[in-house]
């Protein structure tokens, strides 16, 4: 069975950075596409940064140039760098490795 489990989400202050962790799991399971979305309070999810197969990038309007998506094709591990977090970047973060979703972590930032 597939799973997809991220980590790294928790609180912090305006301008500060965190780093998101996803990894996914399973028998023969290689990943085309991966990628990060999210969900703030009230809102629609939003697409914040998805990777290709062969490293494409892609990323929202709202976090371009703040925000790093990488990956580790031979752990089928992506990663979410944050940098310079804004409130507004507020919400549970989701990642999508294929199909397959995480349950989410929860990102503040809060003063």
């Amino acid at each position: 069975q597939v799973q997809v489990v991220e980590s790294g989400g928790g609180l912090v202050q305006p301008g500060g950075s965190l780093r998101l962790s996803c990894v996914a799991s399973g028998r023969d399971f290689s990943p085309n596409t991966m990628g990060w979305y999210r969900q703030a309070p009230g809102k629609e999810s939003e697409l914040v940064a998805v990777i290709s197969n062969n490293g494409y990038r892609t990323y929202s309007d709202s976090v371009k140039g703040r925000f790093t998506i990488s990956k580790d094709s031979a752990k089928n591990t992506v990663y979410l760098q944050m940098d310079s977090l804004k409130p507004e970047d507020t919400a549970v973060y989701y990642c999508r490795c294929s199909s397959i979703w995480g349950q989410g972590t929860q990102v503040t930032v809060s003063s």
